[in-house]
This record gives C-alpha cells, sequence and structure tokens, in this order.
C-alpha cells in the first residue's frame, strides 16, 4: 500500500535502512569467506531478495502499481521516469542486479583483491562489501522515497 502521509512515508524509510543494515551486515560476513566468487553470489542474492522487499514496504512493487488506476498509475511512472529509478515498479532479476553492481564496479574490485592479503584484507574486504550494500539499498530507499513523497504532495 502506497503510504498516505510523511510521517507513514518516514517511518517506511527508517524500517527499510534497518533491513539494509541487516543485509549488508551479512553481506560483509560473507566477504570474510576466502573462497573466490561466494562473496558476489551472496551480494546478487541479498540484492534479488532486498530491492522487491524495499519496493513493497513502498508500495511500489509491480504488482502493487498494477492495481492502481490508470491515472495514478500514469503519475508513478511520470515521477519513477523523471528521477531515472532503474529498480522501481520492475521485475528484479539477475541481470539487473548484476548491472546495479557494476555501477560500483570499483568497490567490488577492490574487495575481491582485498581477500588475499592475509587478516587485514578480509577485513578491508567485508567493510568494502558492507559500504557497497548500505549505499545501493540507500540509494534506493531514497528514490523510493523520493517517488512517494510527490505522490502525496500532489
Amino acid at each position: 500500500m502506497i503510504p498516505k502521509t510523511i510521517d507513514e512515508l518516514d517511518k517506511i524509510r527508517e524500517e527499510c535502512k534497518s533491513m539494509v543494515n541487516r543485509r549488508a551486515s551479512v553481506s560483509a560476513a560473507t566477504a570474510v569467506v576466502p573462497l573466490p566468487g561466494v562473496d558476489t553470489a551472496a551480494d546478487i542474492a541479498i540484492m534479488l531478495e532486498l530491492v522487491p522487499a524495499i519496493n513493497r514496504k513502498f508500495g511500489l512493487s509491480p504488482e502493487q502499481i498494477e492495481h492502481l488506476d490508470s491515472a495514478t498509475k500514469a503519475k508513478f511512472f511520470v515521477i519513477i521516469t523523471s528521477i531515472g529509478s532503474e529498480l522501481i515498479g520492475k521485475v528484479i532479476t539477475k541481470e539487473l542486479i548484476i548491472k546495479l553492481l557494476k555501477k560500483i564496479g570499483v568497490r567490488v574490485s577492490v574487495k575481491q583483491v582485498a581477500k588475499y592479503i592475509p587478516l587485514i584484507g578480509q577485513a578491508l574486504s567485508a567493510g568494502v562489501s558492507f559500504g557497497a550494500m548500505k549505499y545501493l539499498g540507500n540509494s534506493h530507499i531514497d528514490e523510493c522515497y523520493i517517488v512517494c513523497k510527490r505522490m502525496i504532495e500532489t
């Protein structure tokens, strides 16, 4: 359900940020595993679950938007397009998540290389992983927040 007030919207944003912190912690924990590719696979799985969950919380999943009247749908799509979101109101696929992860490719590359530095490297890799997941999740929350806020204000 789409939030009706700014207070309700703020509450949803805080719930989602908490959810992002939990998932970023899981990402950091998997980054410590010294096997190549385990952390990347985990990051993809985390984001495949996290992004749709955030969309649902804000009432912006494809299924929720589909149930809206035509005029409201049109407003949503205009706002979504105007902010340039690639994740709101769309079915989230592995390919879409990989594209998103490539946008922060430098961080992911640093994480992979850092793993091979004994002790410090694993801590660095975990920190980079946590930061990258938190950045991606919070950026998506911010986009959802903007879309819903604009809908409330119109």
